[in-house]
C-alpha cells in the first residue's frame, strides 16, 4: 500500500491509535492483485488473482448479457463494514487487449469510528487497446466515520476506463436520520500515461461540520453524489461528450466536462436518491460502452 496518503493533512486531527483491534492486526488489512489478460484462444480470463481477507474474490463470471465474453468479477469484503484503522488496497492490471467490468456485491458501509480512520488505495493499469468498467456500489458514511481513499491510474493513449463511485449522505432512513453526520471523506485520484506523463489529479474532501454541504454549488437540495471519470482517446470522448446532456431536476443533476491534457471526461451526479443516481451513472456508461465497444450496457440484475 502507499503510505504517504495516509499521512494527508486533513486525516491528522483522526491519527489517534485505536483502543480495540490495532491497526495492522489480522483481518485489519486486506488486499487485493488482480490481473487480466486474452488466452490463447482470444477469451479475456482472470490470471492473476491473489487475495487477503477480508477482502475477497472468488472467480471471473460471464454474465453480461450483451457482452458475454466480458469477465465480471464482484469484490466481497468477509468483515461487514470499514471500522476503525482498517486498511485496504486494491491493485487490477489490464493487459495488452484485455477488458473486464469489476464492481462490488453490496454496498460498502463506513462504520461509526472513534478513534483513527478507514482507508482504501487503489492502483490501475491499463495497456494498449484495454477497456475497463470499474462500477462499485455505494459507500454509505455512518456518523462520525472518517474514510479516505487515494486511487493511482495509469492509462494507455488507446485504453478505456470508466471508473465510478457514489457516496450516500449516510444512512438517511436510520433512527433519527444520518444525513451529513460523519467526519470525513477524503477522496483523490490521480492519473499518468503508461510511460509517466501526468495528466490530471482531482481532490475533493468533504468535512460536513466544518462546511455547510447545502450550499448552492456543493450538494444544496440534494443527498448523494456520483463521481465518474472517462478516460478515453480523444475522439471517442468528443463523441460521447456530444451525447451528453447536462439536466437539473427536483430530483436529480448532471453535469459532464472535459479533463485536462485530453485525457478524456468528468461526469458529475447529484440526486435526492442513490436509485436515480445510479440510473443516471448506468446510463452514462452505455454510452461510453457504446462508443467504445459498439454494444450497450446491460440491464442490471433487479437484486441490485
Amino acid at each position: 500500500m502507499k503510505k504517504d496518503f495516509l499521512s494527508a493533512k486533513e486525516m491528522l486531527p483522526y491519527s489517534s491509535p485505536t483502543r480495540a483491534m490495532y491497526v495492522g492486526a489480522p483481518g485489519k488489512v486486506g488486499a487485493l492483485r488482480l490481473g487480466f489478460e486474452l488466452d490463447n484462444d482470444g477469451k479475456c480470463i482472470m490470471r492473476d488473482h491473489e487475495r487477503v481477507a477480508p477482502l475477497i474474490v472468488q472467480r471471473e463470471l460471464y454474465c453480461d448479457r450483451t457482452m458475454p465474453e466480458m469477465p465480471v468479477v464482484y469484490i466481497l469484503s468477509s468483515g461487514g463494514p470499514n471500522v476503525d484503522g482498517d486498511r485496504y488496497s486494491q491493485s487490477i492490471e489490464m493487459r495488452k487487449g484485455s477488458f473486464a467490468h469489476i464492481t462490488t456485491g453490496a454496498a460498502t458501509k463506513i462504520a461509526e469510528m472513534k478513534d483513527n480512520f478507514s482507508a482504501l488505495y487503489q492502483s490501475i493499469r491499463l495497456d494498449d487497446d484495454c477497456y475497463l468498467e470499474y462500477m462499485p456500489e455505494v459507500t454509505i458514511p455512518c456518523r462520525h466515520s472518517r474514510y479516505i481513499t487515494y486511487t493511482d491510474i495509469e492509462c494507455h493513449s488507446s485504453a478505456t476506463l470508466f471508473y465510478s463511485e457514489i457516496f450516500a449522505c449516510g444512512r438517511k432512513y436510520y433512527g433519527d436520520g444520518e444525513i451529513f453526520k460523519y467526519d470525513i471523506i477524503s477522496v483523490c485520484c490521480n492519473a499518468c500515461r503508461n510511460d509517466g506523463k501526468r495528466l490530471f489529479r482531482e481532490k475533493f474532501v468533504i468535512r460536513p461540520g466544518d462546511d455547510d454541504v447545502r450550499n448552492i454549488g456543493i450538494m444544496g437540495i440534494y443527498d448523494i453524489f456520483a463521481n465518474v471519470i472517462v478516460m478515453t482517446p480523444h475522439d471517442c470522448a468528443e463523441e460521447i461528450y456530444a451525447k451528453v446532456d447536462p439536466v437539473m431536476t427536483d430530483t436529480f443533476a448532471v453535469g459532464i466536462t472535459r479533463l485536462p491534457n485530453n485525457a478524456g471526461l468528468l461526469y458529475k451526479v447529484l440526486g435526492k436518491e442513490t436509485e436515480p443516481v445510479k440510473k443516471n451513472v448506468r446510463a452514462f456508461c452505455s454510452i461510453v460502452r457504446e462508443t467504445v465497444k459498439g454494444k450497450p450496457l446491460s440491464d442490471d440484475f433487479p437484486w441490485r
